[in-house]
Parts: structure tokens; sequence; C-alpha cells
């Protein structure tokens, strides 16, 4: 998988980055990662993708290539910055149909483009995101006015992180088969280690600062279920069926008010897409490219 990198000064006062396959005349497929990962951290999924789709990978505020950018500017900003750099950029690839893909947080603000942008694509599939319930963001909303919400469980974790290593084979050893990284395949682990980090000073340190993870799960995004209610886009949702509860509780109180959307539970964690790339791949284009079995 070719990739090339690109950069957009947006219209917040800092610069994204990311990078795309060069334009080829397929299906052009936008792909936004989970909170603390970037891009090229999926690439045995990504691979598998290219085979039907070109791709362009938008690295969030903070995360991968992407400047740190001062403040955490939000969840609904990070959402629009993320279609301002994909207008400005997809010229290049003709009017081709164009779909979406997020994991995670990244599977959030790719719902809240399809609600900000019902044109924009033909159809979007969204894996384990995140999606807080209403009672959720109701005690978020109160810990944010109290000045309570860094103590948010995911918020506390991603705070403690450690961030450096001496060099690359430090961190896989420290990170290998740990934690969230249980059940990865060894190729998406390495493509953590190789994506996820860069060199610095004292060896290898996190792209992603922990206080930037911290930010994202220590937020919410701003009117979220009206902008569920609003996609008209079609969506299928895939999550793992050990995530965390509240992602089943709240896809399936979503595909109860949206006829747009439909779901599917799959083996696995809330990285399933990374212990089984090849399933993930196979069920994201068959969705997209309407090839589903019937």
């Amino acid at each position: 998988m070719h990739l090339q990198p690109w950069s957009h000064d947006c219209s917040a006062g800092f610069t994204l980055r990311g990078w795309h396959t060069p334009p080829s005349g397929k299906p052009l497929l936008h792909f936004l990662h989970g909170n603390g990962y970037c891009g090229r951290v999926y690439t045995p999924l990504l691979q598998l993708l290219a085979e039907d789709f070109d791709l362009w990978l938008c690295d969030v505020q903070g995360h991968g290539d992407s400047d740190h950018g001062g403040r955490f500017h939000g969840w609904n900003r990070s959402a629009e910055l993320a279609i301002e750099a994909f207008e400005q950029g997809r010229g290049v690839f003709g009017n081709v149909p164009c779909f979406a893909l997020g994991h995670s947080f990244g599977g959030v603000l790719t719902s809240l483009m399809l609600a900000q942008q019902p044109q924009l694509f033909q159809r979007a599939v969204l894996l384990d995101p995140v999606l807080f319930s209403p009672a959720m963001i109701g005690v978020m909303a109160l810990s944010d006015v109290m000045g309570l919400s860094r103590r948010t469980t995911l918020a506390s974790k991603a705070l403690k992180r450690r961030s450096n290593w001496p060099d690359r084979a430090a961190a896989h050893t420290a990170l290998h088969g740990r934690g969230m990284f249980r059940g990865w395949t060894e190729e998406a682990f390495t493509a953590y280690i190789q994506h996820a980090l860069k060199d610095s000073e004292k060896g290898v340190e996190l792209k992603c600062r922990p206080s930037r993870e911290a930010d994202i799960f220590s937020s919410f995004p701003r009117r979220l279920w009206p902008s569920l209610a609003k996609v008209s886009t079609p969506v299928k949702v895939f999550y793992g069926e050990r995530s965390y509860p509240f992602v089943a509780r709240s896809v399936a109180r979503w595909c109860a008010s949206n006829g747009h959307v439909s779901a599917r539970v799959l083996p696995g964690g809330h990285c399933f897409m990374q212990e089984q790339p090849a399933d993930s791949a196979q069920r994201v284009a068959e969705f997209l490219l309407q090839r589903e079995q019937a």
C-alpha cells in the first residue's frame, strides 16, 4: 500500500495531516482513527480495503502527524475540520463515490460528519463508536460544570499512561499483549509501534500526548443524539461483543430510532478490527459496496 502525505492549514489555526493512496479511480474511503491512535495504526485493515478503495486517512488534532494545536477544539469542531481538510484535498480523486469509516472516537466524529454533511458520503461504517448515552452525557456535562471531568475512569487512565521508552523495542516489550493491545495481530501491534510513536530526545514517545487523550475522554460531543437523529446516510455499525457495555446499549437505541442505521455484533473487543483485520475489511467492503449476501 503506497501512501502519500497531505497537510491542511485548518481554520482553527493549526495543521492537520494525514495520508492518502494515489488516485486510481476507485471509490474514495475517508477514515478516522480512535482516540490515542492515528490512521496508519490500522495498516493491516487498510491494506485490505485498499484493494477496493482509494484511501484518505485523517489524523485528528493532537494525533499522528497533525499538530497538537493548543487546547482541544472539541468533538464537533474536529468533525468540521475533518470535512474541511477532505473538501480541500479530495479534488485530485475526481468525481468518484465517497464512503466513510471510523473507529471509536473516529466513529463518533464520522457520525457527526454525516449529520453535518448528508450528501458527502454515500454510505458509512462505524467500528465500535463510543456513543455516549444521554444519561452519560448528562453526568459528563455536570462533571464538566463542577470541574471533575478529568476524573472519569478513561481520562484518569490516560493521564497515567506511560508516554516514552528508550527505543521502539523497549516499547514493544512493555506493551505487547497488554491492556488494549490484548488479542491484536502481530501486524496490527507492529503498526502501532511504528506509527503511534515518534523519535524524541529520550528515545521514542507517543505522538498523541496522554493529556490530549484525556482531553477527549473527559469531553463529549455537543447535541450528539439530535445529530444522530439527523443522519440520513445508510450506516452499518459493527461492535465487539467484549466492548464497553454502553456501546451496545447506545447502538441499539440509535438503530431503534433511525431507520438508516443497522448494526451487527462481532467477536472481539473494542479493537476487534485489530484482532481480525481480514474479517473486518471484508464486512466493511461488503456493506459499502453493497456486496452483502442475501
